[in-house]
């Protein structure tokens, strides 16, 4: 399936991230928009994220912080540090910023186990800092599963307490999970808080813009799964699900935004989805591989 040129309402969607990104450039360019801060936490994770978004295109990391955000705050990409650091993050004013958070906090012996920082002093843990920015900020996404739902970090058996934002928070927090997150789901989501507030969110707050439609639905080998032709094994062109798939329960649009600058993805390289933008991700999506999935028992 090649979403570009068949389905319309695919396409529609495909252009929907980068659609938004463009009206964010027009309307500060004719100065009806401004830029706002942007501070982006990496807390008990990987960074993927951040690394995900760095190879982002259409547009790329450099337009996020020249032309859309004023990045005051990344663990891994600004420039100040220490004690300097703590203080651009903790001097923005109230309601003034956007808080972009990857990762899991790890709350174990009061949040000791991720400390970011210190400030006058005193250590600056991922607990301490996502319960005074999240409170602070005029909106919260969660990037990636970890940040969204605990994640890999927050796997069995969990030794460092890890959760996800949301249970340290008495507000709504946008969650876009996926491990990582595409880069247009934050992209696309920034610039919609930008220029029209908050997207519309299922019942889990994941914006319908990319989590509306299960993979199975729009998935190239779904034809194979309605006539009951299921591979045997890895490599096989036909559905996936008797080896794992877990396109079936996952909702996010995989199958027509794609990866690594809209080449490819997991079911396009024979790789069955792994579920990873789905809640309860790693934990309850495994095992990643089967083949025995919906195979009698042998008595």
């Amino acid at each position: 399936m090649n979403a570009k040129n068949t389905c319309p309402e695919y396409a529609a969607r495909l252009r929907t991230a980068s659609d938004l990104i463009n009206k964010v450039n027009y309307e500060i360019k004719r100065g009806s928009l401004a830029r706002k801060k942007l501070v982006w936490l990496e807390l008990t994770g990987c960074s993927g994220n951040i690394i995900s978004l760095l190879d982002g295109s259409s547009p790329g990391f450099k337009y996020l912080v020249s032309m859309m955000c004023d990045l005051i705050f990344s663990n891994s990409l600004m420039a100040s540090e220490g004690e300097a650091a703590m203080e651009r993050l903790f001097g923005i004013p109230d309601n003034e910023f956007i808080l972009a958070v990857e990762g899991a906090v790890s709350t174990r012996n009061n949040g000791l186990y991720n400390v970011i920082g210190r400030f006058r002093g005193e250590p600056v843990t991922a607990l301490k800092a996502i319960r005074i920015l999240g409170e602070r900020a005029s909106h919260v996404i969660a990037v990636g599963a970890c940040a969204s739902h605990g994640g890999t970090s927050a796997a069995k058996p969990n030794p460092a307490r890890c959760v996800g934002i949301q249970s340290l928070l008495k507000r709504r927090v946008i969650k876009l999970p996926g491990c990582p997150c595409h880069p247009d789901w934050f992209l696309g989501t920034l610039a919609h808080i930008l220029l029209y507030g908050e997207p519309e969110l299922d019942d889990r707050d994941r914006p319908l813009l990319f989590y509306s439609t299960l993979i199975h639905d729009r998935c190239p080998r779904r034809s194979f799964f309605d006539q009951g032709i299921f591979a045997k094994k890895l490599g096989e062109s036909t559905c996936m699900f008797k080896l794992g798939c877990r396109g079936p329960v996952t909702r996010i649009d995989c199958p027509i935004r794609k990866w690594n600058q809209y080449v490819n993805w997991p079911i396009g390289d024979d790789t069955p989805c792994i579920g990873c933008a789905q809640f309860g991700f790693p934990d309850q999506m495994e095992p990643f591989i089967t083949y025995n999935t919906t195979r009698g028992v042998r008595k």
